[in-house]
């Protein structure tokens, strides 16, 4: 019987290998050339995998505390998994952001392109698009036999998303730009070439692939947004790993708004006395003297900030491993979704970790925000956790270190991160402070539209905006845009997000919730003998697990 190391080793090859996609996002080399089957058949296989895993998990008696802490990770890790398949919701996941039908670009933004092999490959990857997409058309029409389908809303977003990556909303095309990256001086005629027609190919595909979703699969897509309470239940456990009361979290939600906004109010009036919230903020988004103009500079001043903040941070607040102290800026390519993101570093280190800002056309960029954001997508946020993970090969099982996602505990950290850097004497400058509080009302925000919309629950009575009513999607944006303190365009996207993507705009500050909740016992039972940074570095060597198990462990 192979201990749980060993199983975890398998999982993770044989997952990679039936999903080369996942994989490559993780950072796991050797698949690159492939591109997954998102066919129902392929999804069996996948769940097949998980439940045998499960299986042999069952059998296991961990000889060591390190054993027990992997099993239980992985086996809550592939419950989840598995009653995912079960509800049939990859016959339906079909959404702007997290959805097979971006994924299939986006692995590409994260190949090598250093040499005419790294070319080689990318041209095998992108003939592969074309069958990659067809097979996730195969899972979406099996989805409709069964009456199990997405909002009609996601598909008209899908769809639009592949126009613009096929270059039929604006050019060139993705994979037409991907290619005209290539060194000609390096690459033969014949790679050129190569490369040329599998764009071509790929970037076609996208547009038949959208065409069938405006023709097709729109029509007969369900006009309901709200997901309802048996499918949020289940979707916010997957991304939070806990169960949740979620009238006592849309409550809290509320709560934390108008403590947040009250605190936005007070700094308002460090940066513009006398005048209202509402005025300084507009103050913030149109002051020259605060705001940076083009593309490089922004990234150029994004890899500053991130590679100070980091010889800053390291050896005195956390002990940063020098293989993780790189983190590139990047500028994302356009027809995605609106949020900052990050991508984690290859298994081995050598594609480093990286944040993705999409610019949405913009050439001007206010600052009061970025800094907070920058802190929650690098370091100390997604950067300093994520590559904390694929670091600690020694201590961690290979399934711990690539393969157990769970937004709950990473974006939780990520937004508790921005908290801390103010408590760290970072947020001195108050445009900067107003920033990461707009950070925390937004998502606080999310809370409410999210849980509010998905279960259609009545707006409290004391509230002055529609109160009583119950949420509907026509509330949501009007609120969004009274709360979010964000662009039209960008909160358009964001409400769109939510409602195809049930539970995982919670998880930024539930997770929150979670990690100030346990530093607070934690520091409460040590009394004088707590240490902030040792608190840090215990809680980050657990590596990735749900936010019920992190509470388990950390109580010990």
């Amino acid at each position: 019987m192979a201990d749980v190391y060993a199983l975890a080793d398998q999982y993770v090859e044989r997952m990679a290998a039936l999903d080369p996609v996942h994989a490559t996002f993780i950072g796991i080399r050797g698949y690159d050339s492939e591109l997954t089957d998102y066919s129902p058949s392929a999804a069996a296989a996948r769940n097949e995998l998980a439940r045998a895993t499960l299986s042999e998990i069952s059998r296991q008696e961990p000889a060591t505390e390190a054993q027990r802490l992997a099993a239980d990770v992985m086996r809550e890790r592939l419950q989840v998994e598995v009653d995912l398949h079960e509800s049939g919701e990859n016959l339906r996941e079909l959404r702007i952001i997290g959805s097979p039908f971006g994924h299939i670009r986006q692995c590409f933004d994260l190949m090598p392109t250093a040499s005419p092999e790294d070319w080689e490959t990318i041209a095998a990857r992108m003939d592969r698009v074309p069958a990659a997409l067809a097979s996730f058309g195969v899972a979406l029409r099996e989805g409709v036999s069964r009456g199990v389908v997405a909002a009609r809303r996601q598909a008209l977003a899908c769809a639009e998303q592949g126009l613009t990556w096929s270059g039929q909303r604006e050019a060139p095309a993705y994979f037409s730009a991907l290619v005209a990256r290539c060194d000609r001086r390096s690459a033969s005629p014949k790679l050129v070439a190569q490369l040329e027609q599998a764009a071509a190919r790929a970037g076609a595909a996208y547009g038949q692939a959208a065409h069938f979703l405006l023709t097709d699969y729109a029509a007969k897509a369900t006009e309901k947004d709200a997901a309802g309470r048996e499918r949020y239940e289940l979707s916010a456990r997957a991304f939070l790993g806990m169960e949740l009361d979620l009238e006592e979290t849309y409550r809290w939600g509320w709560d934390e708004l108008h403590r947040i906004e009250a605190r936005m109010t007070e700094v308002a009036q460090q940066i513009l006395p006398g005048e209202p919230l509402a005025a300084v903020v507009r103050f913030l988004e149109t002051d020259p003297s605060r705001a940076l103009e083009g593309e490089d500079r922004l990234r150029a001043w994004l890899q500053e900030l991130m590679d100070r903040t980091i010889a800053e941070l390291s050896g005195k607040h956390f002990d940063i491993p020098e293989p993780i102290k790189r983190v590139e800026a990047m500028i994302a390519p356009r027809g995605g979704a609106a949020a900052m993101y990050y991508t984690r570093p290859s298994e081995d280190l050598k594609r480093p970790g990286r944040t993705w800002y999409p610019t949405l056309g913009k050439t001007r960029f206010p600052l009061w925000g970025e800094v907070s954001t920058a802190y929650h997508e690098g370091v100390p946020g997604h950067h300093l956790q994520l590559a904390q993970f694929v670091y600690l090969a020694k201590t961690l099982s290979r399934f711990q270190r690539v393969a157990a996602s769970v937004p709950g505990i990473s974006e939780g950290w990520a937004l508790y991160a921005e908290r801390l850097m103010g408590e760290l004497g970072y947020f001195d400058n108050p445009d900067y402070e107003l920033g990461m509080l707009r950070a925390q009302a937004f998502r606080a925000m999310r809370v409410i539209v999210d849980i509010g919309g998905h279960l259609q629950l009545e707006i409290p009575k004391t509230e002055r905006y529609h109160p009583g009513e119950r949420w509907s999607p026509d509330l949501l944006l009007p609120f969004a845009l009274e709360h979010g303190y964000e662009a039209e365009d960008f909160l358009r996207s964001e409400i769109d997000r939510y409602l195809g993507w049930p539970g995982q705009a919670i998880c930024y500050k539930v997770g929150e919730r979670v990690w100030l909740e346990i530093r607070e016992r934690t520091r409460s039972a040590l009394g004088p003998k707590f240490d902030l940074k040792a608190f840090h570095a215990r809680a980050l060597n657990l590596g990735p697990m749900g936010l019920a198990q992190l509470q388990r462990e950390m109580a010990n």
